[in-house]
């Protein structure tokens, strides 16, 4: 049977898990979901997805939402090895800390500053800026103590992280301060299979639609 996923390409957390199924060779069936035009509050997806958000994945019996749970799934269900979520529980430890300091602390930092003044004209703040400036120190921290974000070879923790980061890019955050950050920025793009399809594409999309939602 086919892996059903539901999404939006611009979507940070969609991309993560785009990019995760690449690396595991595995093919989703796409189904693209208008966000703007209700597409997810229809009937047939909320018996799917009661809380009507993407992504989403249907496997069989098996209807999953929430992107970081997704790749973990995809992983140990499709993985060839261990590498992309390691079995070892410290290393597994480590890998599981990355992903939820981006769902607690780096994503939502972004999301609260960002998204109300893309999507409905909040002015952006001085505070909420500093919050993002802050876990992103946290993030260069991380990154001076591994060649990847939870060790020494790439994880789910750096797809997540890296699908964050680069919509930071996308609206003009500066990182170029962040050496660590910006070094490991670039070694995802070089890296990463599918970076350009899965996630720069998505980026590019992402950028075309905060240019045209904030003009004045």
């Amino acid at each position: 049977m086919p892996i059903d996923f539901y999404y939006t390409p611009g979507s940070p957390p969609c991309r993560s898990v785009l990019l995760t199924a690449k690396a595991l060779g595995l093919e989703l069936n796409l189904k693209t979901l208008d966000l703007h035009h209700g597409e997810h509050m229809k009937p047939e997806f909320l018996k799917i997805n009661p809380q009507h958000c993407v992504p989403t994945l249907v496997d069989g019996d098996l209807a999953l939402w929430e992107s970081r749970a997704i790749i973990v799934y995809l992983v140990q269900a499709y993985g060839k090895d261990d590498s992309l979520f390691p079995k070892d529980p410290k290393k597994q430890a480590l890998v599981n800390q990355r992903l939820q300091f981006d769902v607690s602390t780096l994503y939502p930092a972004f999301a609260d500053q960002y998204y109300p003044w893309i999507f409905a004209g909040v002015p952006k703040s001085d505070d909420k800026e500093k919050k993002i400036h802050d876990a992103l120190a946290f993030l260069e921290i991380f990154l001076g103590s591994s060649a990847w974000a939870a060790g020494d070879s790439v994880t789910v923790a750096d797809i997540a992280l890296v699908a964050s980061i680069s919509t930071f890019e996308a609206v003009d955050i500066d990182l170029k301060k962040y050496a660590n950050i910006s070094k490991w920025f670039e070694k995802c793009k070089s890296t990463l299979a599918g970076y350009q399809e899965f996630n720069q594409k998505g980026i590019d999309g992402f950028k075309i639609m905060v240019a045209n939602l904030t003009k004045k």
